[in-house]
């Protein structure tokens, strides 16, 4: 300690810990971008039972490295009717054990694994011709800067343990574990991943410079911390989304406080879940999870009827109104700042359509006059925004416009036309077609239900795609868009000749309803396509605009 200044301890550490976020950031971002597909339709076909859901959502946080991407993923769900609020609240209560059993896997100190697993990802990364090749690259090295990090985070912190100062505040966390568990909680939320959290308080005890006491109390408030980062995520979606999220967040943070009360006030003999103070912190991480989803998966029923009494729906006075505008007329003047806005007001338009498309669905199962008139609202919306998007961009100087700023504004227009067509063939295609079903008094067979809920579930997570692509004109996100589109236009015709076959075994609700099925197939597909063409401005600049003008000729003579 004393050749060692105090402010490089911990710029080092900080440093560390900067890695280690980084890196659980890099393995979650490897696997949503070859996975996402796969994990969003393994969630929503878990609704057998509750312990299947929650079995699901262990499985997903684990190989997402965070039980708050899947909280994001079922919110969505939730929103869009294809799951109920309490299978989804089953479904979190298995991802919080998920992030525990990450934490645990990625304390195995093997210092073999690092060179290998960097070795492999940066081969793959660099050298895989396939999206999935590559992101597979990406996940293992992110596992292998997780370990990299601890590493640096335990020679950090060794300088530390020999500092009466630092010494001195462990002691005071460590006798006054309500704010060890604030600090935990606060900490947690900051850096948007217990599993960080977590590895890192107990690298802290491991090195002897956390008393157990302390680390406890924080890895009980990371619980906390981490439910309330998906509350604050979700804060403005859907009611019955935000029910499920609060749900979880007083079964994971109430419970939490009560295990910290309860370890205050007892003498916990920490013996039996561990041999090491580390291995006991982390233990009671596991324990804690487990133990809540074994108690809380079979009230999940009445804590949502609870939660549905207590949180009302609160009628917005600004609903239907849409968001305010983005088109300043002050900027015309400034092509580079009106082309800006005229960006801002695009994605508005898109977003708007994809919260229709999410609500549409919901209609097959169940019809719902107030959500079918929010739905047509809506689109009276999208064209109110199209309108005024357009108008803006003629108004803008021309003559003062480079080619470049030209070719921006012809692209905008171009997208919003899109996003128009999108919006109209929800409004008025596939309500309509949902009202057939209710007049009509006919449903689905189950298997066509299941089809058209994957298909819609796919494009959902295309649509959010081709927003990213919108607001950030990346190339890779403009390839994934594209050879998804693909991918989808092949499955919408698979799912074609499985209801023709459907029909030629006799199958009555197939037969009954068949027009219907297969009307809503394309609609779904044409939306897809509205939104696949995004990518057209990014392939333009890259130079694939001509493979990706084909595509859309092929889908125009197909649809």
């Amino acid at each position: 300690m004393e050749n060692t200044h105090i402010l490089t301890i911990f710029l080092n550490i900080a440093g560390a810990a900067a890695l280690l976020i980084w890196s659980v950031r890099l393995v979650r971002t490897g696997v949503e971008r070859a996975f996402t597909v796969q994990l969003r339709l393994w969630l929503r076909r878990s609704t057998k039972s509750r312990a299947l859901a929650a079995l699901t959502g262990t499985a997903s946080a684990m190989l997402l490295q965070s039980a708050t991407a899947v909280a994001i993923m079922v919110s969505g769900f939730v929103s869009s009717g294809t799951i109920f609020a309490a299978t989804g609240l089953a479904i979190l209560l298995g991802a919080d054990v998920g992030s525990a059993l990450v934490a645990q896997v990625l304390l195995v100190r093997q210092t073999w694994l690092v060179p290998l697993m960097l070795l492999m990802g940066v081969g793959l990364f660099l050298r895989g011709q396939h999206r999935r090749v590559r992101q597979s690259g990406r996940i293992l090295i992110g596992l292998a800067l997780i370990f990299v990090s601890l590493g640096m985070i335990r020679e950090a912190t060794a300088p530390l343990v020999d500092s009466t100062g630092a010494a001195s505040v462990m002691v005071y966390l460590g006798n006054d574990m309500l704010l060890a568990f604030c600090i935990g909680a606060l900490f947690t939320w900051l850096v948007h991943s217990s599993v960080a959290a977590v590895l890192l308080f107990v690298t802290l005890v491991s090195q002897g410079l956390m008393p157990q006491s302390a680390a406890v109390a924080m890895v009980l408030g990371a619980n906390l911390g981490g439910a309330l980062i998906a509350y604050f995520l979700t804060i403005s979606a859907n009611i019955e989304a935000r029910r499920m999220i609060m749900a979880n967040l007083v079964l994971r943070g109430g419970g939490a406080a009560l295990v910290l009360v309860a370890v205050e006030f007892m003498d916990v003999p920490w013996t039996w879940i561990g041999s090491s103070e580390a291995l006991q912190v982390i233990n009671l991480h596991l324990v804690f999870n487990l133990g809540l989803a074994l108690v809380a998966l079979p009230v999940v029923g009445p804590m949502s009827r609870l939660l549905e009494k207590l949180m009302k729906q609160r009628i917005d006075p600004r609903s239907g109104v849409g968001p305010d505008s983005a088109l300043d007329p002050a900027t015309l003047s400034e092509p580079d700042r009106a082309l800006s806005c005229a960006n801002r007001e695009t994605l508005h338009i898109g977003e708007t359509v994809e919260t229709m498309l999410r609500s549409v669905m919901s209609l097959y199962q169940q019809w719902d006059d107030a959500k079918a008139d929010s739905i047509k609202l809506n689109d009276k919306l999208v064209r109110k925004m199209h309108f005024k998007l357009k108008m803006f961009l003629a108004r803008l100087d021309h003559s003062g416009l480079d080619e470049d700023a030209k070719g921006r504004s012809m692209e905008l227009s171009n997208v919003a036309v899109n996003l128009e067509a999108a919006s109209d063939v929800i409004a008025r295609n596939m309500v309509g077609l949902a009202r057939r079903l209710d007049v009509e008094g006919v449903a689905f067979s189950s298997q066509g239900q299941l089809e058209i809920s994957d298909l819609h579930d796919r494009i959902l997570a295309n649509v959010h795609l081709a927003l990213n692509t919108l607001m950030t004109g990346n190339p890779d996100d403009a390839r994934d868009l594209l050879a998804e589109k693909e991918s989808i236009r092949d499955f919408e015709q698979k799912l074609q000749r499985l209801h023709l076959g459907r029909l030629r075994e006799g199958l009555t609700e197939s037969i009954e309803t068949s027009n219907i099925h297969q009307e809503t197939l394309r609609s779904l597909k044409q939306v897809n396509t509205a939104f696949s063409r995004v990518a057209n401005p990014v392939f333009a600049e890259s130079g694939d605009m001509l493979d990706s003008s084909f595509s859309d000729k092929k889908e125009n003579v197909e649809t």
